[in-house]
């Protein structure tokens, strides 16, 4: 069992291995490293929507919760 065990481990051990990054896009690198793309959604509709449903949830378990304590 343990030289099974010590077979197991020394094979696993390549595995672990990481090799270099790849290069840099052509972009990057000629006068300093470029900005990411993306990044500008817009969170304000998104952010509303979350806060209604944060709210309506929030003011059913409350009327659950207080139908519960009136039976």
């Amino acid at each position: 069992m343990l030289l099974l065990f010590a077979a197991l481990m020394l094979s696993a051990t390549p595995l672990l291995a990481q090799g270099p990054p790849p290069p840099p896009p052509s972009g990057h690198g000629a006068t300093g490293n470029q900005p990411p793309t993306g990044g500008n959604a817009p969170i304000g509709g998104g952010l509303a929507i979350l806060l209604a449903l944060g709210a309506a949830y929030a003011g059913k378990k409350a009327y659950d919760a207080k139908a519960v304590n009136e039976e």
